[in-house]
C-alpha cells in the first residue's frame, strides 16, 4: 500500500472528524455545491496524510467534504458508503480495505446513482467507477525486490517479508516484491504487521530468532519497519530492511543508513489528484479517468529527489 499536504486548517478538520463519520466542511469557497464523501481505510501516516490532501485540496477545488475512516474492516466500509448514501453526496471517494469488497461497494454505490472514485487500487471492471488515482503497488514492491537483487549480487540470501494487512494495498506490495526477486534470494518467512509498528516488531523478533541468517527484510510501511529494525538491532542482528512511503522520518533513516531504501509515493500526489480529478470528472471537465502517483526508489544516492510525502 505499499510520502505525501496539510494547511492548519485541514488540520484542524482533520482534528474534529471522528473515528468513523463526520460532517467536515473543509472550508469550501463558492457555493459549496459539490459534496464528496471520503471513506478512509485505516490511520496509518498514509491514510493520515491522504485525507490532509483531500480535505485541503477539497478547500481549493470549492467544494465540501464528509469523511469516515473503516479501521481495516470491510464490514464498516460497506456500512460508511451506506451512510454516505444517505448524506447524499454527490460522488465518493475511496480508500478501500480490501479489494475483495469493492465488488459491493461499488454496487451499493451504483444502485443509488453515486458516482465512486477510487484511490491506491483500482477494481477489476473499471465501468462502473467514475475513476481512479491509482499506484503501481507490484511495482513499489518490485523496485524494493531489484534493489535487493542488485546488492545481493548473485550470492545466495534469505529475506524476510513483513506485510501489512492481508486483502489490499499490502498483498500487492509483497507480490510484486517477492515475484521480483532473483532466483538466488529465497523468501523465508511472510507474516503481517497489520501496518502496526508494535506487532510488526514482535514479527520481526520472531523472524530473525527462525531465521539467524536472514540478510533482507521487505517491510510493507516505514512504521513497521521502525519497529522491525528495533528488533533486529536487539538481537544484534544487521538485517538489510527495504520498505514503502517515504515519510520525513523514513527519508531520515535512509540518509544514515538505518533502511536500506524506501519507494517513495506520495499520499499528498494522491490525494490532491484524486479531489482535482473527481471533480473534473464530475463536471464533465477534461481529466484522465484513470491517473497513476509517480513512484521512485529512494537510496541515499537520490535522497533529494524525493517528493513531499505529507501536508506540512
Amino acid at each position: 500500500m505499499p510520502r505525501h499536504l496539510r494547511p492548519l486548517g485541514a488540520l484542524a478538520a482533520a482534528a474534529t472528524c471522528a473515528a468513523l463519520l463526520s460532517a467536515c466542511d473543509s472550508g469550501a469557497s463558492g457555493d459549496g455545491t459539490t459534496t464528496l464523501g471520503f471513506v478512509n481505510g485505516a490511520n496509518t501516516e498514509f491514510h493520515t496524510c491522504l485525507q490532509k490532501a483531500v480535505t485541503s485540496q477539497a478547500s481549493a477545488s470549492g467544494a465540501k467534504v464528509i469523511t469516515a475512516n473503516s479501521q481495516q474492516n470491510p464490514a464498516t466500509e460497506l456500512s460508511n458508503i451506506e451512510d454516505m448514501i444517505s448524506r447524499q453526496v454527490d460522488a465518493l471517494i475511496v480508500q478501500t480495505v480490501n479489494v475483495d469488497a469493492l465488488k459491493g461497494d461499488i454496487a451499493k454505490a451504483r444502485s443509488a446513482k453515486i458516482p465512486i472514485f477510487l484511490t491506491s487500487v483500482i477494481s477489476s471492471d473499471t465501468t462502473d467507477i467514475l475513476g481512479a488515482v491509482v499506484v503501481d503497488l507490484p511495482k513499489v514492491g518490485a523496485l524494493d525486490a531489484g534493489w535487493v537483487g542488485k546488492d545481493a549480487a548473485g550470492a545466495p540470501a534469505e529475506a524476510g517479508v513483513i506485510a501489512g494487512a492481508p486483502g489490499a494495498a499490502s498483498d500487492l506490495l509483497v507480490k510484486g516484491f517477492t515475484g521480483a526477486l532473483p532466483a538466488n534470494v529465497k523468501v523465508v518467512a511472510n507474516q503481517p504487521g497489520m501496518f502496526v509498528r508494535a506487532k510488526a516488531q514482535d514479527v520481526a523478533e520472531n523472524m530473525i530468532q527462525a531465521h539467524p541468517n536472514l540478510k533482507y527484510a521487505f517491510v510493507a510501511n516505514e512504521d513497521m519497519a521502525f519497529g522491525a529494525l528495533q528488533a533486529f538491532k536487539a538481537a544484534g542482528k544487521n538485517v538489510e530492511i527495504v520498505t514503502v512511503n517515504g515519510t520525513d522520518e523514513g527519508l531520515a533513516a535512509v540518509k544514515d543508513g538505518r533502511f536500506a531504501a524506501t519507494v517513495a509515493n506520495s499520499a499528498t500526489v494522491t490525494g490532491q489528484l484524486a479531489v482535482k480529478n473527481a471533480v473534473a470528472l464530475l463536471k464533465k471537465q477534461a481529466a484522465p479517468k484513470i491517473a497513476n502517483t509517480p513512484i521512485s526508489l529512494i537510496t541515499q544516492e537520490n535522497l533529494s529527489s524525493a517528493p513531499q510525502y505529507c501536508l506540512k
